[in-house]
């Protein structure tokens, strides 16, 4: 649910987000939380709000963290991501394996 201090521009992004993510099949509770954060982020980069951690002025950017971690683009998926997507498929060996074989066996 948008909070009340937010600009419409705040609202629209942080809808785009959510839909997005309940299209991925993101439960609701789980896009409103995460659209949440992600907004509040880049409102605490654009100096829009009152108190902001380190992490959300000096990391990198919300857009350009998920460009890099999501399941297309240089980098594609983390071996963490991998690994714990082997894990709901019950992957066997999967401790063992190296980033590109936990690739494979996921994407199988």
């Amino acid at each position: 649910m948008p909070q009340q201090g937010w600009s419409k521009k705040r609202e629209r992004q942080y809808d785009h987000i959510k839909e997005g993510l309940e299209d991925q099949g993101r439960s609701e509770e789980q896009a409103e939380e995460i659209a949440a954060r992600t907004v509040n982020k880049e409102r605490a980069r654009a100096g829009e709000a009152k108190e902001s951690s380190r992490t959300s002025t000096e990391d990198l950017s919300s857009s350009r963290r998920g460009g890099l971690r999501s399941h297309r683009g240089a980098g594609g998926r983390t071996k963490e991501q991998l690994y714990a997507e082997a894990r709901k498929k019950n992957v066997k060996g999967r401790s063992s394996m190296t980033k590109a074989e936990l690739e494979r066996a996921v994407d199988r």
